[in-house]
């Protein structure tokens, strides 16, 4: 396993950390829990942007990669966004909650996304990730920082809901785009 992957399976080890702290809170104050699991957050993203650097600029591009590092993806950000719809409901985020129908949104889309490599799979074709899953996948994180953050002002709050809306839009464009330009594997299904 080479580097590249190694820093996709610590994403992976780090969701679970993650949701350690956020869920778990060991009788900590709300702000510990919240900066901890933001901090975590955070380099749990680093490595992503680490580890398709180090395979681009290395030539360690693999298969596994190719399937891992979109998985350890969607593992991440449907963590996160699901913390903060289950903390936002219990009114322990400054924000307030984040709106549950967007994740649901999220979530269908990374299940026709995921069936779609399924099928490919079955044909021995790995579907890599494009460029608007890539742009979809930094505004969802930052989307995450943002509502993990707790400091409450209007302008932050502003930006919270911005974002949770370009989330949503990306979401949405980045699937049909990337069912449209793997179409071919459908049609084979014929």
């Amino acid at each position: 396993m080479n580097i590249a992957n190694k820093l996709t399976l610590l994403r992976i080890i780090l969701v679970f950390v993650f949701m350690g702290i956020i869920w778990i809170p060991f009788g900590l104050p709300m702000n510990v829990v919240l900066w901890t699991s933001l901090g975590i957050f955070i380099v749990a993203s680093l490595t992503d942007f680490l580890d398709g650097y180090l395979a681009r600029k290395l030539n360690l591009v693999t298969n596994l990669g190719k399937f891992m590092d979109p998985l350890a993806d969607k593992m991440l950000v449907a963590t996160a966004l699901l913390a903060i719809v289950d903390l936002g409901n219990k009114g322990l985020l400054p924000v307030g909650g984040f709106p549950a129908w967007i994740v649901v949104f999220i979530i269908l889309r990374e299940f026709m996304v995921s069936g779609l490599r399924l099928i490919a799979a079955n044909h021995n074709i790995v579907l890599a990730a494009n460029y608007w899953g890539k742009v979809k996948t930094v505004v969802q994180m930052m989307t995450i920082i943002v509502y993990l953050l707790p400091i409450y002002n209007s302008i932050l709050n502003m930006v919270r809901m911005v974002l949770a809306y370009a989330s949503l839009g990306l979401t949405l464009i980045s699937g049909f785009i990337y069912l449209w330009e793997n179409r071919k594997v459908f049609e084979d299904q014929n």
